[in-house]
This record gives structure tokens, sequence and C-alpha cells, in this order.
């Protein structure tokens, strides 16, 4: 039989439900590109999976390798007449086998499982005994996926536990030998030592993907951040940078802050701990305790009290090394010195990475395009699907040894508009680039009246040094078409003091002069001047509504002109001005004078990993203008790691209303069209089991939004995904960009495409470093009607308005300014609050242990009215 192959054809099947948007035709425009995709196709099993929950009556939740240990003694030692062939499993509720498991008339059975080792178990007992209940919960006949691929099976639960059950299969044997999270695995073939007590190491994703008419396992690269293995006491130094043990008793100054700051950093660690002199035992760290092992005292049996130190001097039959150093507090509530931990291999820290660290991970995880598609490829060997029993004992097969070819297309560029006084006012860009030359903005604006305000020392950052950076801003401006008077109000002040009163001052002495406040104040930072940025930003763009644009006296001491031409782009919008727009011929859908557009973007931004008590931060962000060059902002907290935006309706209504009133007022557009005609609304960052609350919930609310004020827009909504694995390699040096990147503007919506929901991977920017990752686009409503070919070039041409750059960005300019918004967020709190957003802050601080979610809402403050109306996050 020859292979099928429907990416050309997509099949009617009326009875077949999607999530979102069926789909019923591809796109055609653009040139044809063939390019490789870490794609890799699979067959599908052909007997039934019997899928079987997995219960532990007496225990709480074990860790996912505890469980993983059990279910492999139970299989090979235990019960291997049950368990044969072998099963496989996901470390926490589900079993699949390729037979159905003897486990008498109800389906159900309890086994009683031991370790051969006895770590985790006290001195003096026998192993512990786990009791582990097996119940049939369903047969799954593989037959539901071949059909979902071809177009003629919705997807269903079926599908759902048939797909996962394939991603259990190839994990099995990886997760056996390698330490692992979720779907990546990882080895210390290749790692880097990057300081702080922590280790990268590289690893492979794999997952399983439905495809249009096959199915693939997706395999990429990955890293980990892993603690680093060997003493507890050296990692705990290498966090704090320090060599001599002493620093960690309190007896020698340890600070309580710096103590909490560590407890956090390996608060969940498993140590491997010799406290009894005979054997070794795996504990996991709980907290630390506040005082040192030899201040610290407790009732042994015999009713008499000791401290930590005598306890184990008696146990070890020798003193500690280090009587004074804090302890670690083990899950069980015991106390056990720092000497007497270690910390043993492939511990992955599922914390956010230091921020002074995230260079380092960068720098390990990017690799060139060429690089990345080879390692993927050898990852196949390391994952040797071919020797897996488990792979083999449910019939798939992983033929290929490349990944797959296919074919893409290049979609052509918007043609970019900038002011009439330009001598070139057109400009095509090439791979996602262009530039200034020759070019003034669409709308430029005047600043008279404008102040320096320097926080550099000025031994450091001289007069000279202030005059140039002037000259060379308003030599910029100027070049650009902008006005800026030549002699602004310069100060020089103490980081340390009252940055806000220090602004006014300034803006005092502008008055003083002018007899007018400054339209922007220019502020020169320090390195390391965060704080201080926070606290100019609360004060322009929530105190006073004076614009303010930051930059580090690093980069404008003697900088290029090129430096300030793009601090214009910035400070151009800000201020009300509009750089360049997409020419209406290229981007129609958007320019019909008989449907006018609000084009949207929406975001949610949720606490890192580790962090308790703060809450989710969420932006809507929306074109005012007949052009969709001009956005606005809008942004909200919401109870934390909350994926749906609940106060939606209301920023709705907020965006629609300004639209309307910027197109009456200012376009002076009549009350028959200055209303929207259509609604086109990306939202980022929502994975696909979230579609359907996504549609039920938020595209209801723009919906009530719309009804609220009577008017009856046609609503497209797209979501707009960046954290996937899908990847584009250029076949051929001549196909790529500079970087060896496919070139901007490559879209697939065929062979990787949904089987059934209408969706599109799109690359819309040049390469810079490593591998690019095209935004995966799914359409989950579409009033509108719209045509693949006008969603992807729509979509393609919102990736060049992004006012900051002359580069087409990755995702849509709206949907990037509302992740911009989120992380603004905290500067919407007073800077000298009790709020604390540094990655230092711990939930054992004082202040955050009391931030409620109430608490953070009422001390959220609401952009000035005079922002409100600008692009004040460019």
């Amino acid at each position: 039989m020859p292979p099928r192959n429907i990416a050309n054809v997509v099949p009617t099947v009326n009875h077949i439900t999607t999530v979102g948007v069926k789909r019923t035709s591809f796109g055609n425009a653009g040139r044809p590109l063939p390019i490789f995709v870490n794609a890799f196709e699979t067959t599908i099993p052909q007997g039934i999976i019997y899928h079987y929950d997995i219960i532990h009556p007496a225990d709480k939740t074990l860790p996912a390798r505890l469980n993983m240990d059990l279910i492999r003694a139970l299989q090979t030692r235990i019960a291997p007449d049950v368990f044969t062939p072998l099963g496989v499993y996901d470390g926490r509720k589900n079993f699949f086998s390729s037979r159905k498991l003897p486990l008498g008339p109800e389906d159900c059975k309890e086994f009683e499982v031991t370790l051969e080792t006895a770590d985790d178990s006290p001195k003096g007992k026998g192993p512990k005994v786990y009791k582990i209940r097996f119940n049939l919960v369903a047969q799954i006949n593989p037959e539901v996926l071949r059909r979902y691929i071809d177009g003629k099976q919705s997807q269903d639960n079926a599908v759902l536990t048939a797909i996962t059950a394939l991603n259990v299969v190839i994990r099995m044997e990886p997760s056996q030998k390698f330490p692992f999270n979720v779907r990546s695995f990882f080895t210390n073939q290749e790692k880097k030592d990057i300081g702080l007590g922590l280790e990268l190491w590289r690893g492979y994703f794999q997952s399983i993907r439905p495809a249009l008419g096959k199915m693939y396992i997706i395999i990429d690269t990955s890293t980990a951040t892993m603690y680093k293995a060997g003493r507890l006491i050296d990692l705990c130094l290498n966090f704090f940078k320090r060599t001599d043990p002493k620093v960690l008793a309190p007896k020698n100054g340890l600070p309580d802050r710096e103590r909490l700051r560590l407890q956090k950093f390996i608060s969940g660690i498993r140590v491997i701990t010799n406290t009894s002199g005979d054997r070794k035992i795996a504990r996991v760290v709980k907290k630390l305790s506040s005082a040192g092992a030899s201040a610290l005292s407790f009732k042994v049996k015999e009713g008499e009290t000791v401290t930590v130190a005598q306890y184990f001097q008696n146990v070890l039959n020798r003193p500690l090394q280090y009587p004074d150093l804090i302890c670690v507090e083990i899950g069980s509530g015991a106390l056990i010195p720092l000497e007497l931990c270690e910390v043993p291999p492939g511990q992955i820290m599922r914390k956010q990475v230091p921020p002074e660290k995230t260079k380092d991970v960068v720098e390990f995880a990017t690799k060139k395009p060429q690089e990345r598609l080879r390692s993927i490829e050898a990852g196949l060997q390391v994952l040797a699907y071919g020797q897996s029993d488990y792979v083999r004992n449910f019939g798939m097969s992983i033929p290929q040894t490349r990944a797959t070819k296919i074919q893409a297309r290049v979609l052509n560029p918007p043609v970019l508009r900038y002011g009439q006084r330009s001598q070139q006012p057109t400009i095509t860009p090439a791979n996602g680039q262009w530039n200034m030359r020759n070019k003034q903005f669409f709308k430029p604006i005047e600043i008279l009246h404008w102040a320096i305000v320097i926080y550099e020392r000025r031994q450091r950052f001289n007069d000279q040094a202030a005059t140039e950076m002037s000259q060379g801003l308003c030599n910029s401006a100027h070049d650009v078409g902008m006005s800026m008077t030549p002699t602004p109000i310069v100060a020089w002040e103490n980081g340390q003091g009252d940055i806000a009163q220090q602004l006014r001052d300034t803006g005092s002495k502008v008055f003083t002069r002018y007899r007018q406040y400054p339209k922007l104040i220019v502020v020169v930072l320090p390195e390391g001047g965060n704080e201080i940025y926070t606290a100019v930003k609360h004060f322009g763009d929530i105190t006073t509504g004076v614009a303010t644009q930051c930059l580090k006296s690093s980069k404008c001491s003697r900088a290029q002109a090129q430096y300030f031409a793009n601090v214009c782009l910035k400070i151009n919008v800000k201020l009300g001005g509009i750089n360049a727009i997409p020419d209406p011929s290229s981007v129609r859908a958007l320019a019909d004078p008989q449907n006018p557009t609000i084009v949207m973007g929406a975001d949610v931004i949720h606490p890192a990993p580790g962090s308790h008590g703060r809450p989710s931060f969420t932006a809507l962000v929306a074109s005012v203008d007949s052009d969709n060059a001009k956005y606005v902002a809008d942004c909200g907290v919401q109870t934390s790691r909350q994926e749906i935006i609940e106060d939606l309706e209301t920023m709705a209504k907020n965006m629609l209303n300004m639209y309307i009133g910027y197109r009456s007022t200012v376009e002076h557009k009549g009350p028959q069209i200055a209303p929207p005609k259509r609604i086109i609304f990306y939202r980022d960052g929502v994975s696909e089991g979230q579609f359907k609350q996504v549609l039920d919930q938020e595209f209801v609310a723009l919906q009530k939004a719309c009804a609220a004020l009577n008017i009856k827009p046609k609503i497209t909504f797209i979501v707009v995904g960046k954290r996937h694995h899908i990847r584009f390699f250029p076949t051929s040096a001549k196909d790529a960009d500079k970087s060896g990147n496919c070139p901007a503007g490559t879209v697939v919506d065929k062979e990787i495409g949904h089987p059934t929901d209408l969706d599109f991977y799109l690359q819309s920017h040049g390469g810079l470093l490593g591998t690019s990752r095209p935004a995966h686009y799914s359409v989950l409503h579409d009033e509108n009607n719209f045509s693949p070919d006008t969603l992807q070039s729509l979509s393609f041409a919102l990736c060049h308005v992004y006012a900051r750059s002359t580069r087409s960005v990755s995702i849509p300019a709206p949907v990037y300014y509302a992740d911009i918004v989120c992380s603004r967020a905290k500067n919407h709190y007073d800077p000298k609050g009790t709020f604390d957003f540094s990655d230092s802050a711990t939930d054992d601080d004082s202040a955050q242990a009391e931030t409620t979610l109430e608490a953070f809402r009422r001390g959220f403050k609401p952009l000035n009215d005079t922002q409100k109306r600008l692009m004040y996050f460019s």
C-alpha cells in the first residue's frame, strides 16, 4: 500500500466537532521553500491499550522519582508474572499496558512493594512497605488516533488519553535512566558549571503530536539547571560566593535575610545523610535552622537535654568539624548538620534561575540551527526507540533517522510608510529588517521643554558627557523629523535619595525657566539601577503623567548615532507620535474603510517558579487609530497563576471607548464609522488544554463588552503560542538568512498542522542568535471568515509595526506590547511600600507573608490619565 499523504486535502466530515475554527482550506501565498522540521513520524499501535489508575491508599502524594522506582520494583522483582510484557507509567496516576493485566474479576488489585535499599526507612526498622492499587479504568482502541489524524474523528477523551499513552510509552525508558522533568530528560555528557552551586545539563525534549494524516514525535534539545553534586556545605558556600565555612554560622554574623535566601534556594533538595555512621539515607530538605548545631538543643529519650552537636558527636563517636554551622531540617522535623549531608547528582532546580545567571543559561541553550538539528538527530540515538522494550511492547516504531522535510512558504513582507518629508517615504523590509536612513517618522512630535536627570556619579558621567549625550539625542531626533530644544535642564542626583522629589524639583526648574513643565525627563541610570528605574516609572506613569526615558550611563556615554536613533523610536510614540504605518495596500484586511478594525493583544504573567503569595498580572492592549500603529493599554492584578483574565470585560470596554473616542475626536470620523466593525483579538500564553475555557469565558467577556456599548463588531479570536518545540531548519545555506535560520515570513500550515482545527506556524522575524522559534497561531473563533492567506499575511504585517525597533518581531506587536505591560505592572506599586518584587524575596519575609491578593489589589495604582492615551510602555 502506498504511503498516505493528505497534507493537501482537507477532509469534509460534517459530524466532526472542533474546539476552534474547523480547517477548510490552506494558505497559498508566498514563494515555496523546502525546510526540515524536528518531527519524526511514528507508527500507531495496532492492539488495545489498557489504562489503569495507580492509587496509594495510605500515602500522600509521593515524588515522581520514588513512584517510578516502586513501579519498576513491582514489575521486575515482586510480580513479574503479572506485568509481562512490561507496562509504562507516568510517575503519577496513569499506567498503560499492551495486554490486560490478570488482576482478578474486578480488574482491581492491591500490591505491597518494598525497595531493595532501605534508604527510605528509619534505623532499626525493616524496609518501608508501600501499598499500590491498580484499577482498570479504560480500554483504548488506537483506531481513534488513525481516524483523528485523518480528520474523521473529533478530539475527545479517548483521543486525548491515547495520545497520553503514547507519550508515556516513549518516555518510559529514558525516565528510568536519566533525571527527567515531565517531557524532557537530561544527561551529564554536556554540562557547564555556572557558579552559585548550579550546573547546566543538556537534555532532550520529546512529545507525541498528531498532524495531518500522520503521528509525529517532536524532539528538541533542552536545558536544565541542576544543583551541583557534592558536599552540601560546598553548595551553600558556592551560593554565597564564599569559601570559608564559618560564614554559615549565625554566631559569626550570618544575617537572617541571607539565611532565608539560602533556604529558598535549597528547600526541596534531596540530600544523602550519614547520621548513623554505618549507612546513608536519602532525605528532603525542608528548611534551615536559625541557630547553629551547638546552639540548638532537644530532649533525648532518656529525658536529658543535649545540643544537636553533642548528639551527633555521641552517635558518630567524633566531634563535628563545624559545630556552629546552621542545620537542615528534613521532612520529619529532624535537624541534621550541614557537614553530614551530600548532594547527589542529577537534581533539577525547579525554581527561577538567579537573574545574574540568566545570560549563562541563554548562552548554553543557544545553538545555531544546523548545530541544533545535528544535536536533535543525534538525540534519536540517545533515545534509542528501537532498543526500548517498552516501545516494542506497544507495537510502535520510529523508522526515521533524519528530520522530516516539508514544504513551507515565505510570505511577502508589508510595505511600511514613513513621513511625507522622507527622502524614502516607503520601505519594503528585507528578511525582517530595515533602517531609518533617509526616513522621517510618519508623525513626529515636538519637544520644547525637557530635562536630563543623571544618577551616575559626576566623576564617571561629567558635564562633557551630558552635553555630548544631549547633542547626540537632539541630532538623531532632527534626522527623524522630531524637534527637540538643544538646551535641556541638566541635574545630577543621588540614587539613594527621594527619587520622586528629585524629579519634581527638576520639573520645577524647567517651569521656572519656561513657565511650563517638562514634556519629557531623560534619566541616566548607573549599573544596577533597577530600583531607581522602578521609582522613575512610578513617578512618570502613575503619579504625574510626565513621559520618562531611562538610559544606562554605559550605553549613552560616547554612544553612536544609531543608539540615539533607537531611543527616538521610543520617545516619539511615548509622546503621541507615530513612527511608521503599514501601507494600506499591504494590509487590506486592516485598511478597509467600510470595516474599521480594532486589533487587541492580551496576556497574563505569573509569578516565578517557587514564588508564593504574589499575584498574576494581566494586560490588554488595543489599537486606536485607522492605521493600527498607535496603541493604548490597560492592566490589572488577579489571583496567582490564574490564566483566565477575570477583568477582561471591563478592560475591553475601556479599550473600545478609547478607540471610538480617538477616531471621533482626532480622526474626525462620524458616529456611523467611529465604532469598530471588526475586532481581531490575539491572546498570548494559553495552552491547548485551556482553549475551550478561554472561548467560554474570555470570548464571552469580549462579546459582553461590545453589547454594553451597543455595538456588534465581528470578532476573530486567535491564540498565539510561543512555548512549543517546533523548529524550522533550512535545507541548504542558500535558503538561510545570515544567522543560518529560515527567512522571516516562513509559514507552515500543512504537514505539521492540526488534524482538524485551523492553525499555522509563522516565523516572522529574522534570526539573531541561536535557532529562531516560530509562533503558533490557533484560530479559535472567526466571525469575519478570513481566508488562511489573509490571517497569515495580517499576522505577519502586525509583526512589523512594533514601534521600538526597525526589525520585525516574533509575535504581533499588540501581543508583544501586552507582554511588556504585564512585566511593568510592578511599577504600579509605591516604590517606598512593602511590596517586594525582588528575586531574593522569600515567603518568610514578614512583609511578604502579609501580602495577600487583596493587599496587592489595594496597592495597585492606576495609570495617570495622561499616560492612558499614550504608548507609555514603549
